[in-house]
C-alpha cells in the first residue's frame, strides 16, 4: 500500500486573496513537480483533497499526470487541524493506494502517525508544492520512498 501525501503549492496570502488560489509562483514549481511526477507512473485509487481553493488546484494539476483508478474527490477530514487517526484507520482499513493533497500541520501529522505511530514526531520538513511517498513495509511499519520538493528541481 502506497499513500501520497501532497502540501499544496504556494498560495497567495489572504490579504491578497480570501480565496486563497496559487500564485504563479506556486503554479511554476508545481507544474515542475508534475512533470516529475508524471515520468515515475504513479498509480493511485483515490486522490483526495480538502476542497479549501490551493488543495483543489494542486489537486487538479497533479490529476493530470497521476493515474487515478477510482476517483478525485474533495474529502472531509483534511483541513490543516482534523484528527489525522481518522484518516489513517481509513488507509489502512481499505487497503488502497491514496494520494491526499492538504495543509500543514494535517499533512506532516499525518507522516508521523504513519512513520512513528506518534502524530507530534515531525518527522518530514513540508514544503509547499512539496511530495513525499510512503508505503507500508509490514502489518505496522511504513517507510519514507521518497520525497520531493520544489526546490530540488528549480
Amino acid at each position: 500500500m502506497t499513500v501520497y501525501l501532497v502540501q499544496h503549492a504556494k498560495a497567495a496570502p489572504k490579504e491578497v486573496d480570501p480565496g486563497r488560489c496559487l500564485t504563479a509562483e506556486g503554479r511554476q514549481e508545481l507544474a515542475r513537480v508534475a512533470a516529475l511526477i508524471g515520468r515515475l507512473d504513479v498509480k493511485v485509487d483515490y486522490l483526495w483533497h480538502s476542497g479549501k481553493t490551493r488543495a483543489a488546484q494542486t489537486a487538479e494539476v497533479l490529476s493530470e499526470v497521476v493515474a487515478v483508478r477510482k476517483e478525485t474527490a474533495v474529502r472531509d477530514g483534511l483541513g490543516p487541524n482534523d484528527d489525522v487517526t481518522v484518516i489513517r484507520d481509513e488507509i489502512i482499513s481499505s487497503r488502497a493506494d491514496v494520494m491526499i493533497v492538504g495543509h500543514l500541520p494535517f499533512v506532516g501529522k499525518l507522516a508521523s502517525l504513519l512513520l512513528t505511530g506518534d502524530a507530534s514526531a515531525g518527522v518530514l520538513a513540508f514544503q509547499q508544492g512539496c511530495v513525499v511517498c510512503v508505503e507500508q513495509t509490514t502489518e505496522a511499519g511504513w517507510q519514507v520512498k521518497w520525497m520531493i520538493t520544489p526546490e530540488l528541481l528549480a
